[in-house]
Protein backbone atom coordinates (compact mmCIF):
# COMPACT_ATOMS: atom_id res chain seq x y z
CA UNK A 1 0.00 0.00 0.00
CA UNK A 2 1.42 2.98 -0.81
CA UNK A 3 1.73 5.90 1.50
CA UNK A 4 2.95 8.99 -0.93
CA UNK A 5 0.78 11.86 -0.82
CA UNK A 6 0.83 13.73 -4.42
CA UNK A 7 0.78 17.32 -4.68
CA UNK A 8 -0.44 19.53 -7.27
CA UNK A 9 2.86 19.57 -8.69
CA UNK A 10 3.77 16.13 -8.47
CA UNK A 11 0.01 14.86 -10.13
CA UNK A 12 -0.13 17.43 -12.73
CA UNK A 13 -3.40 18.10 -14.35
CA UNK A 14 -5.55 15.10 -13.09
CA UNK A 15 -7.84 14.40 -16.01
CA UNK A 16 -4.58 13.49 -18.55
CA UNK A 17 -3.20 10.99 -15.62
CA UNK A 18 -3.29 8.30 -17.20
CA UNK A 19 -3.68 5.97 -13.84
CA UNK A 20 -7.45 8.15 -13.41
CA UNK A 21 -9.82 5.55 -13.78
CA UNK A 22 -12.70 6.25 -15.90
CA UNK A 23 -15.83 7.42 -15.21
CA UNK A 24 -14.77 9.43 -12.42
CA UNK A 25 -15.50 13.62 -12.10
CA UNK A 26 -12.57 15.53 -13.45
CA UNK A 27 -10.36 17.37 -10.76
CA UNK A 28 -8.48 20.50 -11.78
CA UNK A 29 -6.34 20.55 -8.89
CA UNK A 30 -7.92 18.62 -5.21
CA UNK A 31 -5.76 20.54 -3.37
CA UNK A 32 -7.70 24.13 -4.32
CA UNK A 33 -10.77 22.55 -3.99
CA UNK A 34 -13.51 24.31 -1.43
CA UNK A 35 -14.82 22.08 1.86
CA UNK A 36 -18.61 21.65 0.03
CA UNK A 37 -17.30 20.50 -3.12
CA UNK A 38 -14.67 18.40 -1.66
CA UNK A 39 -17.56 16.42 0.06
CA UNK A 40 -19.65 16.29 -3.24
CA UNK A 41 -16.82 15.05 -4.91
CA UNK A 42 -15.77 12.69 -1.85
CA UNK A 43 -18.48 11.17 -2.78
CA UNK A 44 -18.26 9.06 -6.21
CA UNK A 45 -14.80 8.52 -5.16
CA UNK A 46 -15.25 6.14 -1.91
CA UNK A 47 -18.13 4.21 -3.84
CA UNK A 48 -15.61 3.64 -6.89
CA UNK A 49 -12.37 3.02 -4.49
CA UNK A 50 -15.08 -0.12 -3.06
CA UNK A 51 -14.42 -1.25 -6.20
CA UNK A 52 -11.02 -0.80 -6.95
CA UNK A 53 -8.40 -3.65 -5.85
CA UNK A 54 -6.16 -2.65 -2.80
CA UNK A 55 -2.65 -1.91 -4.16
CA UNK A 56 -3.15 -1.25 -8.06
CA UNK A 57 -2.50 2.03 -9.39
CA UNK A 58 -5.96 2.83 -9.68
CA UNK A 59 -6.75 2.70 -6.01
CA UNK A 60 -3.45 4.36 -5.09
CA UNK A 61 -4.64 6.93 -6.99
CA UNK A 62 -8.36 7.47 -5.86
CA UNK A 63 -7.15 7.33 -2.48
CA UNK A 64 -4.72 9.68 -3.23
CA UNK A 65 -7.14 12.21 -4.90
CA UNK A 66 -9.50 11.51 -1.56
CA UNK A 67 -6.02 12.18 0.65
CA UNK A 68 -5.93 15.91 -1.04
CA UNK A 69 -9.48 16.20 -1.29
CA UNK A 70 -9.61 16.25 2.81
CA UNK A 71 -6.18 17.47 3.44
CA UNK A 72 -8.07 20.67 4.82
CA UNK A 73 -9.57 18.06 7.63
CA UNK A 74 -6.12 17.81 8.51
CA UNK A 75 -5.24 21.15 8.66
CA UNK A 76 -8.19 21.92 11.16
CA UNK A 77 -7.29 19.88 13.51
CA UNK A 78 -3.71 20.43 13.63
CA UNK A 79 -5.01 23.89 14.68
CA UNK A 80 -5.86 22.32 18.24
CA UNK A 81 -1.72 21.15 18.76
CA UNK A 82 -0.38 24.61 17.59
CA UNK A 83 0.38 24.72 21.35
CA UNK A 84 1.84 21.76 21.94
CA UNK A 85 5.43 22.60 21.07
CA UNK A 86 6.08 20.35 18.52
CA UNK A 87 6.23 21.39 14.68
CA UNK A 88 3.33 22.55 12.14
CA UNK A 89 4.73 20.07 9.41
CA UNK A 90 5.39 17.19 11.74
CA UNK A 91 1.44 17.47 13.18
CA UNK A 92 -0.27 17.96 9.33
CA UNK A 93 1.88 14.78 8.59
CA UNK A 94 0.59 12.90 11.73
CA UNK A 95 -2.80 13.67 11.12
CA UNK A 96 -2.32 12.83 7.65
CA UNK A 97 -1.40 9.68 8.59
CA UNK A 98 -4.89 9.26 10.47
CA UNK A 99 -6.85 10.56 7.24
CA UNK A 100 -5.19 8.00 5.19
CA UNK A 101 -6.41 5.51 7.87
CA UNK A 102 -10.23 7.11 8.32
CA UNK A 103 -10.04 6.68 4.48
CA UNK A 104 -9.41 2.75 4.67
CA UNK A 105 -12.03 2.35 7.10
CA UNK A 106 -14.91 4.17 6.00
CA UNK A 107 -17.80 3.01 4.49
CA UNK A 108 -20.37 5.01 2.85
CA UNK A 109 -23.55 2.71 2.93
CA UNK A 110 -23.90 3.57 6.94
CA UNK A 111 -24.81 6.95 5.83
CA UNK A 112 -22.42 8.81 7.65
CA UNK A 113 -20.98 11.77 6.41
CA UNK A 114 -16.70 11.20 5.91
CA UNK A 115 -16.14 13.86 7.77
CA UNK A 116 -17.14 13.44 10.76
CA UNK A 117 -16.11 9.97 11.00
CA UNK A 118 -12.73 10.75 10.00
CA UNK A 119 -12.11 13.87 12.71
CA UNK A 120 -11.92 11.87 15.35
CA UNK A 121 -9.22 9.51 13.96
CA UNK A 122 -7.33 12.13 12.89
CA UNK A 123 -7.27 13.75 16.30
CA UNK A 124 -6.52 10.55 18.27
CA UNK A 125 -3.51 10.05 15.77
CA UNK A 126 -2.08 13.18 16.33
CA UNK A 127 -2.70 13.00 20.61
CA UNK A 128 -1.20 9.32 20.31
CA UNK A 129 2.05 10.89 18.79
CA UNK A 130 2.00 13.67 20.76
CA UNK A 131 2.07 11.22 24.08
CA UNK A 132 4.14 8.74 22.86
CA UNK A 133 7.11 11.27 21.84
CA UNK A 134 6.37 14.64 22.73
CA UNK A 135 7.31 14.02 26.29
CA UNK A 136 10.62 15.07 26.95
CA UNK A 137 11.13 12.96 29.90
CA UNK A 138 9.06 9.58 29.43
CA UNK A 139 6.17 8.91 32.21
CA UNK A 140 3.43 6.67 32.60
CA UNK A 141 0.40 6.93 30.41
CA UNK A 142 -1.87 7.76 33.63
CA UNK A 143 0.36 10.64 34.60
CA UNK A 144 0.16 12.05 30.68
CA UNK A 145 -3.70 11.71 30.24
CA UNK A 146 -3.89 13.33 33.96
CA UNK A 147 -1.60 16.60 32.88
CA UNK A 148 -4.34 17.30 30.35
CA UNK A 149 -7.30 17.01 32.53
CA UNK A 150 -5.94 18.69 35.04
CA UNK A 151 -5.36 21.25 32.45
CA UNK A 152 -9.15 21.29 31.06
CA UNK A 153 -10.35 21.47 34.44
CA UNK A 154 -8.40 24.42 35.45
CA UNK A 155 -9.46 26.23 32.43
CA UNK A 156 -13.10 25.29 33.04
CA UNK A 157 -12.75 26.30 36.63
CA UNK A 158 -11.39 29.42 36.07
CA UNK A 159 -13.67 30.44 33.45
CA UNK A 160 -16.32 29.84 36.03
CA UNK A 161 -15.08 30.92 39.57
CA UNK A 162 -13.29 33.78 37.62
CA UNK A 163 -10.39 32.87 39.35
CA UNK A 164 -7.47 30.32 39.36
CA UNK A 165 -9.07 27.14 40.93
CA UNK A 166 -7.68 25.78 44.51
CA UNK A 167 -5.64 22.16 44.61
CA UNK A 168 -8.67 21.30 46.42
CA UNK A 169 -10.90 22.59 43.72
CA UNK A 170 -9.60 20.48 41.36
CA UNK A 171 -9.19 17.48 43.40
CA UNK A 172 -13.06 17.66 43.87
CA UNK A 173 -13.54 18.38 40.23
CA UNK A 174 -11.50 15.81 38.80
CA UNK A 175 -12.42 13.00 41.82
CA UNK A 176 -8.44 12.71 42.78
CA UNK A 177 -6.35 12.93 46.08
CA UNK A 178 -4.21 15.61 46.52
CA UNK A 179 -1.36 13.40 46.36
CA UNK A 180 -2.51 12.46 43.24
CA UNK A 181 -2.99 16.09 41.57
CA UNK A 182 1.05 17.10 43.29
CA UNK A 183 1.99 13.83 41.27
CA UNK A 184 0.51 15.24 37.82
CA UNK A 185 1.93 18.55 38.26
CA UNK A 186 5.42 16.97 38.76
CA UNK A 187 4.90 15.25 35.88
CA UNK A 188 4.06 17.94 34.20
CA UNK A 189 7.43 19.55 33.90
CA UNK A 190 8.31 16.35 32.37
CA UNK A 191 6.61 17.32 29.03
CA UNK A 192 8.85 19.93 27.61
CA UNK A 193 12.89 20.75 28.41
CA UNK A 194 14.53 24.13 28.01
CA UNK A 195 18.19 24.73 27.35
CA UNK A 196 20.49 25.85 30.13
CA UNK A 197 21.54 28.54 27.87
CA UNK A 198 18.27 29.91 26.92
CA UNK A 199 17.98 33.39 28.84
CA UNK A 200 15.56 33.38 32.13
CA UNK A 201 13.75 36.09 30.39
CA UNK A 202 12.83 38.12 26.75
CA UNK A 203 14.91 41.14 28.76
CA UNK A 204 17.92 39.28 29.95
CA UNK A 205 19.08 37.70 26.61
CA UNK A 206 22.72 36.74 27.97
CA UNK A 207 23.86 33.53 27.61
CA UNK A 208 23.73 31.00 30.11
CA UNK A 209 21.27 32.61 32.39
CA UNK A 210 18.90 29.56 32.97
CA UNK A 211 21.89 27.58 34.26
CA UNK A 212 22.58 29.84 37.22
CA UNK A 213 19.60 28.92 38.94
CA UNK A 214 20.91 25.79 39.10
CA UNK A 215 23.20 24.66 42.14
CA UNK A 216 27.34 24.32 42.13
CA UNK A 217 29.62 23.07 44.69
CA UNK A 218 30.35 25.91 46.91
CA UNK A 219 34.01 26.08 47.86
CA UNK A 220 33.75 26.75 51.48
CA UNK A 221 32.63 23.21 51.66
CA UNK A 222 36.29 22.31 50.89
CA UNK A 223 37.67 24.00 53.12
CA UNK A 224 35.83 23.01 55.77
CA UNK A 225 36.85 19.56 55.34
CA UNK A 226 40.13 20.42 55.36
CA UNK A 227 39.86 22.77 58.59
CA UNK A 228 38.39 19.99 60.28
CA UNK A 229 40.91 17.13 58.75
CA UNK A 230 43.76 19.45 60.10
CA UNK A 231 42.13 20.15 63.50
CA UNK A 232 43.60 16.68 65.43
CA UNK A 233 47.04 17.15 63.10
CA UNK A 234 47.31 20.47 64.71
CA UNK A 235 46.49 19.24 68.40
CA UNK A 236 48.95 17.30 68.02
CA UNK A 237 51.97 19.34 67.22
CA UNK A 238 54.68 20.78 69.44
CA UNK A 239 53.58 24.10 71.29
CA UNK A 240 56.29 25.73 69.66
CA UNK A 241 54.73 24.42 66.31
CA UNK A 242 51.37 25.52 66.99
CA UNK A 243 52.64 29.30 68.28
CA UNK A 244 54.35 29.83 64.82
CA UNK A 245 51.25 28.68 63.01
CA UNK A 246 49.39 30.95 65.17
CA UNK A 247 51.74 33.89 64.68
CA UNK A 248 51.88 33.35 60.97
CA UNK A 249 48.48 32.81 60.11
CA UNK A 250 46.45 34.12 62.61
CA UNK A 251 48.19 37.13 63.88
CA UNK A 252 49.80 37.33 59.98
CA UNK A 253 52.93 38.50 60.90
CA UNK A 254 55.98 37.74 58.82
CA UNK A 255 58.92 35.34 59.08
CA UNK A 256 61.41 38.41 60.63
CA UNK A 257 58.27 39.28 63.40
CA UNK A 258 58.17 35.97 64.57
CA UNK A 259 61.87 35.17 64.84
CA UNK A 260 62.09 38.45 66.73
CA UNK A 261 59.00 37.94 69.04
CA UNK A 262 60.27 34.25 69.63
CA UNK A 263 64.19 34.85 69.49
CA UNK A 264 64.88 33.13 66.45
CA UNK A 265 66.61 34.19 62.92
CA UNK A 266 64.42 34.48 59.99
CA UNK A 267 66.01 31.78 58.63
CA UNK A 268 65.23 29.27 61.09
CA UNK A 269 61.85 30.55 61.47
CA UNK A 270 61.63 30.17 57.50
CA UNK A 271 63.47 26.40 57.75
CA UNK A 272 60.60 25.49 61.07
CA UNK A 273 57.38 26.61 58.90
CA UNK A 274 58.94 24.52 55.80
CA UNK A 275 59.10 21.66 58.30
CA UNK A 276 55.64 22.20 59.91
CA UNK A 277 53.35 23.30 56.33
CA UNK A 278 55.13 19.78 54.61
CA UNK A 279 54.43 17.91 57.68
CA UNK A 280 50.69 19.06 57.59
CA UNK A 281 50.25 18.41 53.63
CA UNK A 282 52.25 14.72 53.58
CA UNK A 283 49.69 14.10 57.29
CA UNK A 284 46.65 15.30 55.33
CA UNK A 285 47.07 13.36 52.08
CA UNK A 286 48.50 10.11 53.47
CA UNK A 287 46.78 10.22 56.84
CA UNK A 288 49.60 10.06 58.27
CA UNK A 289 50.75 11.97 61.65
CA UNK A 290 53.14 14.86 60.92
CA UNK A 291 56.52 14.33 62.28
CA UNK A 292 57.74 15.48 66.02
CA UNK A 293 59.21 18.37 66.30
CA UNK A 294 63.30 17.60 67.57
CA UNK A 295 63.88 19.08 71.08
CA UNK A 296 65.46 22.04 71.38
CA UNK A 297 67.04 23.75 74.69
CA UNK A 298 64.85 26.95 73.86
CA UNK A 299 61.51 24.71 73.77
CA UNK A 300 62.68 23.66 77.62
CA UNK A 301 63.42 26.97 79.03
CA UNK A 302 60.87 27.23 81.18
CA UNK A 303 58.82 30.47 80.98
CA UNK A 304 60.05 31.37 77.42
CA UNK A 305 57.44 32.42 75.02
CA UNK A 306 57.87 29.12 73.11
CA UNK A 307 57.43 27.16 75.93
CA UNK A 308 54.21 28.87 76.49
Amino acid sequence: MSNHLPTAHDAGTVPRDPERPAGLPEIEDPLTVSTSDARALSTPLFERLRSLEEGTASYSYVRNTLVELNLSLVKYAATRFRRSGESWEDIVQVGTVGLIKAINRFDPDRGNEFMSFALPTVLGEIRRHLRDTGWSVHVPRRLQELRLDLAKASDALEQDLGRPPTPAELCDRLHITEAELCEGRLAANGFTSRSFDVPMDDENDGPGMLARRLGTDDDAFEKIENLEALKPLVAALSGRDRTILSLRFGDELTQAEIGERLGLSQMHVSRLLGRILGGLRTALLTDEPPPAAPATPAARQPGSPVAR
